[in-house]
């Protein structure tokens, strides 16, 4: 079972409690993990994610981008976070919750991201699982959607486990790796959780 701690208006800073996962909002010391994890792992990421900026592993490029979590964050369109592994407290890798929509959907996407030398080891699993209560109840949404590519097995089984459905196909939905890329489509519902 998740614990979550609960955002207020003055503390926009979620934290997830999972099965030997901490799931905690990227703070600027964090930089001294993300950046060399994200490095060894370039080669391992870069099939499945969009291109990175040339600065991107750069220092100001992490402030940028913590400014922007936090701009997300306060307009409540996103919800990123770092996954530490809870024996050592290392950061493993990356869930984000992004396009939050209100109003007639009450939906958000779910994308993450793992380190080369953490894949397939679990932390992911976890990280998702841990999540879905934040999303239905802390956010009180109501479906969470997620895409991968149709290559990407770890993905689709890991989307699987957690209680996600294929949905559908969508062509050249994300752009990956500098090109336009199919996506499978999947979604989950509050009453799709595996207790």
């Amino acid at each position: 079972m998740a614990l979550i701690r609960t955002i207020s208006r003055n503390d926009l800073t979620p934290m997830v409690e999972g099965d030997g996962v901490t799931l905690r909002y990227p703070q600027p010391s964090d930089y001294a993990q993300w950046a060399p994890l994200r490095e060894e792992s370039r080669e391992f990421l870069a099939p499945w994610e969009p291109t990175w900026p040339r600065d991107d592993l750069t220092r100001p490029a992490y402030r940028r981008r913590l400014r922007y979590y936090a701009r997300e964050l306060r307009e409540d369109q996103a919800y990123p976070f770092f996954v530490f592994n809870n024996s050592d407290d290392a950061l493993v890798g990356g869930l984000t919750l992004s396009n939050v929509r209100r109003g007639v959907t009450q939906s958000c996407s779910v994308g993450y991201w793992i380190g080369k030398r953490y894949s397939q080891r679990g932390y992911m699993t976890k990280a998702v699982q841990a999540v879905l209560p934040f999303v239905f109840h802390q956010l009180a949404l109501h479906r969470l959607e997620a895409a991968c590519l149709p290559s990407n097995e770890p993905s689709r089984r890991l989307l699987q486990k957690v209680g996600f459905r294929e949905e559908g196909y969508a062509r050249r939905y994300l752009r990956i790796n500098g090109a336009w890329r199919d996506h499978l489509l999947f979604a989950m519902i509050e009453d799709d959780i595996r207790t």
